[in-house]
């Protein structure tokens, strides 16, 4: 979205937001930009079939050698694809037969759903769609002799497997997909570049696989620490579930998610929990005036057909910066410090961004005046309140 530009306003109106996911990436951004958001669309993985790999084929001739007695179903998109490929070597209904033999196990509706797709019926499914609960269920049963196999999603389930192996289970790994490398890989770098200079404002993970990939990508840039320090502090992540959270946990930041795993589900955590983060309420005169993200919303806070103002990324910050300590004097050396952090920036950098912010508060403009030789300061004797609390 260019700065200047007007709009009417929505619910994500100001907020960019980086999508990384390969799989239903259109729905999402579509779901996205439906509310306002800006969208940068950086793929930060792609899925690879293995309907003709050598590993498949012989994964499932071994789950045909001799019959199963429990069979875990992670994805819907996997075990659709296993299914398939099955069926293309002529190994169909003699698969289909020996997974209604055993205990399926499906981890979430989805994969439920294309479990029963094909005529079978699973024995459990756990609410959380947790991989950590299958193997609960599993490791409480006596595994001795028994045969396991078990649909991998894009990558190894190495805790899974070693502890079915420990109780003396005979464990089949299932390969049906892998995750790779985006084919381009300049959009990851560059969402990484825009979440250190903190022109991003909320990051969105559809697999642990993703998040990985997105670290990768910004270490290979120079930016890991940067990006780490921003995932920890202003910008949020938001994960499909807790499983896909892990990697963030790991490395200290504090994800969210939602409670069902769906698109969905994400947006409307997003709608509720953005705004609170990064909302300013700015008195101007006899009217108030709201910061969200990067945008300025020129009706009020209670005017639901508000116009929107986009602001660039620095403008808003410098914004933010003054509607924190309204009436006090900013200097230039903390606004660049703040809006600017370890960017080599100068005082024109602060003076441009303050002229480009004065055009777009057009006819208050003159909230934004200038200290000589001290700085700016937003001119209002009414503090500016933040929505929400600090994160």
């Amino acid at each position: 979205m260019k700065a200047g530009t007007r709009e009417t306003a929505a619910e994500l109106t100001g907020f960019t937001v980086g999508v990384t996911a390969a799989r239903r990436r259109e729905e999402l951004t579509a779901l996205l930009r439906r509310r306002g958001a800006r969208v940068v669309e950086a793929p930060a993985l792609r899925i690879v079939p293995l309907e003709d790999d050598a590993a498949l084929r012989a994964a499932t001739e071994r789950c045909l050698a001799a019959p199963l007695d429990y069979v875990v179903a992670t994805t819907g998109v996997g075990w659709r694809g296993w299914m398939s490929a099955a069926e293309g070597w002529g190994y169909g209904a003699a698969l289909t037969a020996a997974c209604q033999e055993a205990a399926v196990l499906s981890r979430g509706p989805k994969a439920t759903g294309a479990v029963r797709a094909c005529g079978t019926t699973e024995t459990y499914s756990p609410a959380s769609e947790a991989v950590d609960e299958l193997r609960t269920w599993l490791l409480a049963r006596d595994l001795r002799g028994r045969r396991v196999a078990v649909q991998e999603h894009g990558a190894p389930l190495p805790g899974l497997a070693a502890a079915l192996r420990e109780r003396g289970a005979e464990v089949v790994e299932v390969p049906v997909y892998r995750w790779a490398p985006p084919q381009d890989p300049e959009p990851v770098r560059r969402l990484a570049e825009a979440t250190a200079r903190g022109e991003v404002h909320a990051l969105l993970f559809t697999s642990a696989p993703a998040i990985t990939s997105f670290l990768e990508h910004a270490e290979a840039a120079g930016r890991y620490d940067s990006v780490l320090e921003r995932l920890r502090t202003d910008v949020l992540a938001l994960c499909v579930g807790a499983v896909c959270a892990r990697p963030l946990l790991e490395v200290g930041a504090e994800p969210v998610w939602p409670g069902r795993g769906r698109l969905g589900a994400m947006v409307h955590l997003l709608t509720a929990t953005l705004p609170g983060r990064n909302r300013y309420l700015v008195p101007a005169g006899d009217r108030t005036l709201v910061l969200q993200g990067n945008a300025l919303l020129l009706g009020g806070e209670d005017d639901a057909a508000s116009e929107a103002v986009w602001l660039t990324p620095g403008s808003a910050r410098v914004l933010r910066a003054l509607a924190e300590r309204p009436g006090w004097v900013v200097g230039r050396p903390e606004l660049l410090r703040r809006v600017w952090p370890g960017q080599g920036a100068d005082e024109h950098a602060v003076e441009a961004a303050v002229t480009r912010l004065r055009v777009a508060l057009g006819p208050y403009a003159g909230l934004v005046r200038t200290v000589p030789k001290r700085g700016y300061r937003l001119a209002t004797e009414a503090p500016a309140r933040r929505e929400g609390g600090a994160r």
